[in-house]
């Protein structure tokens, strides 16, 4: 009979300890020690996984001592495609033999939808094992034909112990394997429920061990929990190969997957999605996506509302255009609400002290709002200065030209600085129509084009400062800005 071993396991980082603590003396978290009772292995058991590992081994270096580098023999990994071409350049060219990837997302996000498809375009090819540890095989195959696959080399797996599903795959021995999803799956030598972090980690060694031993490549699932990281302890991050996070509003369609994690590729590239009644389109030009509402205007060289912006940024082989929206208005608070949706908050706080400081705004006593319109998060400091544009517009009640793009980084001294991809930024806008450019002065020193435009005909305003970027926008500013300021004062109380 196998023994009982207990032990204390923080859930929140996963140290353990052999007593009770009150407080975790890794994280500092309290109460979040759980006791879990893990069964000794016997030597017979132990020797019977390694045997099935064993019988699996195939394509992989091992050696009973180190060699040099020089002596490895080098293999020519075949990458595994899998039909969404997005989906592969965030790969690094598609799916590598006995990697293990580990794709991440809220629940309702479109991760099972997303690996089906992919199961979808792989079955006429090669043979599949869908591991659904959450849903029934009914559920699955219902989500299937609503998306069309046939299903004929795509076998589902509803099985939850982790042994019983290494001995599927050691049997069945498939191009790929899915895993939905890791928080489900349980080992039998271990007490605690599924998805704590004991179960998490020890049925991921599980799986990774028989897929690098068959050189199978299986994606595993994994959700967020309430803070918005992946559930489950850090050290699974490091045990993959691939971390891929899959993001976006659900009550939008808009879904974006980039790569946290990659050893065989960059983590530069994102792909983006359509959540539509048949699945997941891929848009493979998302410049203009988010301004489908605005390219009317910019070709008709009309205003955009007052307190409304355009920026931009560049993400691997994307660059996404963006409206940006503030509203600036009077607080009836000791403390006025500085709100960000889609925003960094305290980059938000940043570019408020700086309008303060070096402009002169008055927005002491305001609440200000931003949104980023699309539902997309925007976290590239190359939006600094269309948010401090929006915010002053908004306060001046002042538009800005539809066809303008602003690119640069706001410090706090209120200079603009350079950020990366500039020029690649400009290129893109003059392919989708803008004809105008507000960039850092230092984007680059020689051959500048300040106030003239360029081969492509658009105008590319150089500016140091953020002061020279409202002084060619907004020439007469700080009359306005004067007339805000005696608006804002309090009328005498009548003495009658």
């Amino acid at each position: 009979m196998a023994k009982l071993k207990s032990k204390w396991i923080c859930q929140e980082c996963g140290f353990q300890a052999a007593a009770f603590l009150g407080r975790c003396t890794e994280c500092g978290s309290w109460n979040s020690m759980s006791e879990e009772v893990i069964r000794d292995i016997s030597s017979s058991k132990n020797n019977e996984r390694a045997l099935i590992r064993s019988s699996i081994q195939g394509g992989v270096n091992s050696f009973d001592s180190p060699v040099a580098l020089k002596e490895i023999k080098k293999e020519n990994y075949e990458r595994l495609a899998t039909g969404i071409s997005s989906l592969d350049e965030v790969l690094g060219g598609g799916i590598v033999p006995g990697s293990v990837i580990l794709l991440a997302g809220e629940p309702g996000i479109g991760k099972s939808t997303l690996l089906l498809q992919v199961a979808k375009s792989l079955e006429t090819k090669h043979e599949i094992v869908y591991i659904s540890a959450e849903e029934s095989a009914s559920q699955v195959s219902l989500r299937a034909s609503r998306l069309g696959i046939v299903g004929e080399n795509l076998y589902i797996d509803t099985q939850q112990d982790v042994l019983t599903i290494c001995e599927h795959i050691n049997t069945k021995k498939p191009n790929l394997v899915i895993v939905d999803s890791i928080q489900t799956i349980y080992h039998p030598d271990i007490t605690s429920t599924p998805g704590s972090i004991s179960q998490v980690r020890q049925t991921a060694e599980e799986i990774i061990s028989i897929a690098r031993a068959a050189n199978i490549p299986v994606i595993i699932v994994g959700h967020i929990n309430k803070e918005g990281v992946i559930a489950g302890p850090k050290v699974l991050e490091h045990m993959v190969d691939v971390v891929l996070q899959f993001e976006g509003d659900k009550a939008k369609q808009l879904r974006i997957l980039r790569a946290i994690k990659n050893r065989f590729g960059t983590t530069n590239e994102i792909a983006i999605f359509s959540m539509e009644g048949a699945g997941l389109n891929e848009i493979n030009h998302a410049g203009a996506f988010f301004l489908a509402d605005h390219m009317d205007k910019v070709s008709s060289e009309q205003e955009l509302s007052p307190g409304t912006a355009i920026i931009a940024y560049s993400e691997g082989n994307q660059v996404l255009f963006l409206e940006v929206q503030a509203l600036v208005g009077t607080s009836v608070y000791s403390n006025p609400r500085r709100v960000a949706n889609g925003w960094d908050y305290s980059r938000l706080l940043q570019i408020i002290a700086v309008l303060e400081k070096k402009v002169g705004l008055t927005l002491a006593t305001r609440d200000v709002y931003i949104n980023v319109v699309g539902g997309l998060d925007f976290n590239h400091p190359s939006g600094d200065l269309g948010v401090a544009l929006a915010i002053a517009t908004s306060l001046l009640d002042r538009a800005l030209p539809a066809n303008l793009v602003t690119i640069g980084e706001v410090g706090l001294t209120g200079e603009i600085r350079q950020v990366s991809e500039s020029e690649k930024i400009i290129k893109e806008a003059t392919k989708l129509g803008f004809r105008q450019v507000i960039a850092p002065k230092t984007r680059r020193k020689a051959n500048s084009t300040n106030g003239k435009e360029n081969a492509n005909k658009i105008k590319i305003s150089e500016v140091e400062f953020i002061k020279e970027a409202f002084n060619l926008i907004i020439p007469d500013w700080q009359k306005d800005l004067q007339n805000t300021r005696r608006s804002t004062k309090s009328p005498v109380p009548n003495q009658s």
